[in-house]
């Protein structure tokens, strides 16, 4: 299990280092959330995914099976809940523990700042 946390610390997860997916989302919406020019997260069934503190400090946005999961007192993006309720979207950088697998690809980059250059050679896609 890796251990995961928000910027305070008042809300605390665990997840299992089973994630599917991972990706630099250079979207708009990642690049609001985050304040930087790109999101890293992994796609982890959803039941993978456990707060162990703080549950009661979530602030969630959007519906039960669609949003972004945040800390109430200090707005850390924690996760998403996409795909029907099934999946989450970990942000990466709020794990403590690296996970197992590395980013993947470039998602959205028809829509990434203008001001940042991707360097590495992972595949990039204008959209998902």
């Amino acid at each position: 299990m890796l251990r995961g946390k928000c910027e305070c610390g008042a809300v605390r997860f665990e997840v299992a280092d089973e994630f599917e997916y991972a990706c630099h989302c250079h979207c708009s919406n990642c690049r609001a959330q985050t304040g930087s020019a790109f999101k890293t997260f992994g796609g982890v069934r959803r039941d993978k995914l456990r707060v162990t503190e703080g549950g009661d400090n979530l602030l969630v946005w959007g519906e039960e099976h669609a949003n972004l999961t945040r800390c109430a007192t200090c707005g850390s993006p924690l996760y998403a809940v996409v795909r029907e309720g099934d999946w989450a979207h970990v942000g990466y950088g709020t794990l403590v523990d690296a996970p197992a697998l590395r980013p993947q690809k470039h998602i959205f980059v028809g829509s990434k700042a203008p001001w940042h250059e991707i360097t590495d050679d992972l595949p990039q896609s204008d959209e998902y």
